[in-house]
C-alpha cells in the first residue's frame, strides 16, 4: 500500500498541477492569443507549453524545498516525466504556429514524442546509460575526425532543436512585423519577414550541419554546384524568387490591390517569395507566377488609387426629350450607395442610332472587391424604373418594309415580255 510519504507526494503533486493550471487559466484570459499563432497555449489549457512548463516549475521548486525532510520517490520521477511532456509539447506547437498542417509534420510530431517518451522510459528503467556506452563504443573517421554513434545522434538532436528555434524566431518576427499594417507597408514588412525567415534558417542550417561534423568548407564546391543547377535547371524557379522580391520592394503590387492578369481579375490576398495570390469577387483563387508579374503586362487597377470607372449605355426613343433623359440618367447612378457623387456621374449623347437616341452613363466606384456586375445591374434597374415613371420608350431593334404600290402593272409587264419572247 502507498506509504505516507507516497500520499504526500502525490498530494503535492496535484497541487502543482491545479496551481499550473490556475495560473494558465489566468495567463490565457488576459492575454487573448489565438491557439493556432501561440506556442504557450493551444485549444484546450493543457495542450500548449505553458500548462507543462509551469507544472514542471512547480514541482521542482517542491522537490527542492522537501527533499531534506522526506524520502522522495514519486517526485523524482514526475521531473523528468514533465520534462518529457514539456519537450514534446515545445516541439509540436513550434511546428504547428511555423508550419501548415500536413501529413509529414504529423509524422515528425509523432517521431518527436514517441523519441522522447522512449528515452524516458530507458532513464526509468537505468537502461539508458548502458545504451549510451554502447553507442560510444561504435566509431568511425570522417575527412581525418573521429566520430562516434553518440556524437552523432547528439548533433541531430541538436540541429533539431537549432532548426525548431530559427524556425520559431522566423515566425515571431514575421507575426510581428505583420501586424497591423496593410497596404504597401504590408508588402514591405512582408519583403522583410521573408528575409528574417531565410537568414535565420540558413544561419540555423549552418550551426546544425557543424554540430553533425560537417564539414562547412565542403560546402564551397556544393555551392558551386548548385549554383551551376540554379543557372541550368533551376533558372525559372530562381527568377520566380527574385521577382518576389522585386514585387515586395518596389510595391509595384502590394497586398489589396485589385490587379487583372491573364484575363482573371482579383484582389491581392497574399505576396510569397516565389508566388501571389489573386482572389476574385466569385471567391476562385489563382496562384500567379511573380515572373508572370514582372515580365507580363498586368492592370492594376488600384495603383494610385481605388477608383473604378462603369458605364451604361442607353437606346431611347426619337421623341423623348434628351435633357430629361441625361438627368434621370444621372439620378438613377446616384440613387446608389456606392457610386461616387464625386466625381459626379456623366450622362452624355452619343450618337444618333439607327433604333433611337444613344446614351452612355459614366460613374465611379471605389470598392471593385464588392463586385462590377452587381452595381451595374442596380444602376441599370434604376434606369429602367425612371425611365418608365417619365413614360420614354426603349425602342427595340426592328425594320419597316415597304410593300410596292403597283405590283399588278409590274405582274403585267412581266407577262408582257415572256408572251413577246415566246413569239
Amino acid at each position: 500500500m502507498f506509504t505516507p510519504s507516497v500520499l504526500i507526494e502525490v498530494v503535492v503533486l496535484l497541487v502543482c498541477c491545479g496551481m499550473a493550471w490556475g495560473m494558465t487559466v489566468l495567463v490565457r484570459g488576459k492575454t487573448h492569443q489565438l491557439a493556432e499563432k501561440s506556442v504557450l497555449f493551444g485549444r484546450r489549457v493543457f495542450d500548449g507549453v505553458l500548462f507543462p512548463l509551469l507544472w514542471l516549475c512547480f514541482t521542482f521548486a517542491a522537490l527542492i524545498m522537501m527533499r531534506s525532510g522526506l524520502k522522495m520517490h514519486l517526485l523524482y520521477v514526475a521531473v523528468p516525466a514533465l520534462l518529457s511532456l514539456f519537450v514534446i509539447r515545445l516541439g509540436v506547437k513550434i511546428l504547428q504556429v511555423t508550419l501548415t498542417e500536413s501529413p509529414t509534420v504529423r509524422l515528425i510530431e509523432r517521431t518527436i514524442s514517441w523519441l522522447v517518451w522512449l528515452a524516458f522510459v530507458l532513464w526509468v528503467s537505468g537502461v539508458l546509460p548502458l545504451v549510451a556506452n554502447e553507442m560510444e563504443q561504435v566509431k568511425w573517421k570522417v575527412s581525418g575526425h573521429s566520430m562516434t554513434l553518440m556524437t552523432l545522434l547528439e548533433g541531430v538532436l541538436t540541429a533539431g532543436v537549432v532548426l525548431l528555434f530559427s524556425l520559431w524566431m522566423s515566425s515571431a518576427v514575421e507575426a510581428k512585423l505583420l501586424s497591423n499594417t496593410s497596404g504597401g507597408e504590408l508588402s514591405l514588412r512582408k519583403a522583410a519577414s521573408n528575409a528574417v525567415r531565410a537568414v535565420l534558417v540558413f544561419v540555423g542550417l549552418l550551426l546544425s550541419l557543424s554540430m553533425v561534423g560537417i564539414d562547412l568548407t565542403a560546402l564551397s564546391v556544393l555551392g558551386g554546384a548548385v549554383g551551376v543547377g540554379i543557372g541550368l535547371g533551376l533558372q525559372k524557379l530562381a527568377s520566380n524568387y527574385v521577382s518576389g522580391f522585386v514585387i515586395l520592394t518596389e510595391r509595384s503590387m502590394r497586398i489589396g490591390d485589385f490587379v487583372r492578369v491573364d484575363n482573371f481579375a482579383g484582389r491581392i490576398t497574399e505576396i510569397n517569395t516565389r508566388y501571389t495570390v489573386i482572389r476574385s469577387a466569385g471567391g476562385r483563387e489563382s496562384i500567379v507566377p511573380n515572373e508572370m508579374l514582372v515580365t507580363s503586362r498586368v492592370e492594376n487597377l488600384t495603383f494610385s488609387d481605388s477608383l473604378i470607372a462603369q458605364q451604361t449605355l442607353v437606346t431611347v426613343g426619337y421623341e423623348s426629350d434628351a435633357e430629361l433623359v441625361s438627368q434621370l440618367l444621372v439620378k438613377a447612378a446616384l440613387a446608389q450607395s456606392r457610386v461616387l457623387p464625386e466625381p459626379a456621374p456623366v450622362a452624355v449623347l452619343t450618337a444618333f442610332g439607327v433604333n433611337g437616341l444613344d446614351f452612355s452613363l459614366s460613374y465611379w466606384i471605389t470598392d471593385p472587391e464588392n463586385g462590377q456586375l452587381n452595381i451595374r445591374s442596380d444602376v441599370n434597374k434604376g434606369i429602367l424604373a425612371a425611365l418608365r415613371a417619365h413614360h420614354i420608350d426603349i425602342p427595340y431593334p426592328q425594320q419597316v418594309v415597304h410593300e410596292a404600290k403597283n405590283n399588278q402593272n409590274i405582274s403585267n409587264q412581266k407577262l408582257s415580255v415572256g408572251t413577246s419572247a415566246g413569239t
